[in-house]
């Protein structure tokens, strides 16, 4: 596994929207005023053409466009690592157009980005043995003040944090909206892990368990899976003597999408050498369909493992979320409602 050099002080943050752009508002000022403060801490910015577009469908421009701007700045000399400058719809449409192989070739630097950014974090990961940063977009960098979660993201990015711990509170509602674009996470609602072996819940043992970190939002991985960019059963297979700790969250998907979702990950191979499992609060977090919830959809699958799986972890759309380093080895801790992930590169 590749792991790229760590942001020095004075050194070029870059910004690629491969996905949506920071065009509109809140993420326009949100991402202007990241901006400002990264300015401020000394670094040097860089942007892509298609920061503050939106002239695409479901990103920020054409697929060919967004596809050039990733590969010349992730390629580039004149940057030393890239944020994404937001989520979206149709990341996957860019990857014809991208060549794995000369990012493969080229420096490895860090990526960060979430959610429709699976498309490169996992891809980094499984076509070009890179790692990348699961974590927050260009505009959450504005927020005033900072979450703990932000100062951590930036800290991975230079190499001062490379342990994790879960956050108190999270976000259940968002406050941030065209007039109120700066606000932080309105984190009103506690943090309460559940945590499993088999289908059976261990509410007050301590767990310790280890593997490569992998996965991303369960949305773009479905997408993905049996394309010709899915080579996750080969890299697997190359780190099976590692095992890997699968870590997912869902933004569109229902409860029955992400029980379908975990079967077809399931029959294709992927959760073979598994240690264990992160499960992120999806999107749809409370919701019960047909006598289904969020924890069945996941442990009709995970549960037949009998590994550990961590639910309603910080992870994903409902933030704060861990920004954690795909491909990484991860050394997870859950006691009780505490949870913190060592991350080694190795």
């Amino acid at each position: 596994m590749r792991y790229p050099k760590n942001l020095q002080a004075n050194g070029t943050i870059g910004f690629v929207a491969p996905s949506f752009g920071c065009g509109i508002e809140p993420y326009r000022s949100g991402f202007e005023n990241a901006q400002k403060k990264f300015k401020e801490l000394g670094y040097q910015l860089q942007l892509g053409p298609n920061c503050y577009e939106g002239s695409g469908i479901g990103i920020s421009n054409t697929p060919e466009k967004c596809a050039r701007e990733l590969m010349e700045y992730y390629c580039s000399p004149e940057n030393d690592c890239l944020i994404s400058c937001g989520g979206g719809e149709l990341m996957c449409e860019i990857l014809p157009y991208m060549d794995f192989e000369k990012i493969k070739s080229a420096e490895p630097k860090w990526y960060m980005g979430y959610s429709d950014n699976t498309n490169m974090t996992y891809l980094l990961a499984t076509l070009c043995d890179t790692a990348a940063v699961y974590g927050p977009c260009a505009a959450a960098f504005g927020m005033e003040p900072w979450h703990p979660a932000i100062q951590d993201a930036l800290g991975v990015l230079t190499g001062e944090v490379n342990k994790l711990s879960g956050y108190d509170k999270w976000e259940k509602e968002s406050l941030k909206n065209e007039e109120n674009p700066l606000v932080p996470y309105n984190v009103t609602e506690t943090r309460v892990i559940r945590s499993f072996v088999g289908r059976e819940e261990m509410k007050k043992q301590s767990m310790q368990f280890q593997g490569r970190l992998l996965g991303g939002c369960m949305d773009c991985l479905v997408n993905l899976l049996g394309t010709r960019f899915d080579k996750t059963k080969e890299f697997i297979e190359k780190y099976k003597d590692d095992g890997i700790i699968w870590f997912l969250e869902a933004c569109d998907l229902n409860v029955f999408s992400i029980r379908r979702a975990m079967w077809q990950m399931e029959e294709a191979g992927w959760f073979e050498h598994v240690k264990g499992f992160l499960i992120g609060r999806p999107l749809c977090f409370g919701q019960e369909m047909m006598g289904l919830d969020a924890y069945q959809a996941v442990l009709e699958v995970a549960g037949r493992k009998n590994v550990p799986v961590i639910m309603d972890v910080d992870l994903g759309h409902l933030p704060p979320m861990m920004p954690l380093v795909v491909g990484s080895i991860g050394a997870v801790e859950v006691c009780a409602n505490d949870i913190s992930i060592d991350m080694k590169y190795c």
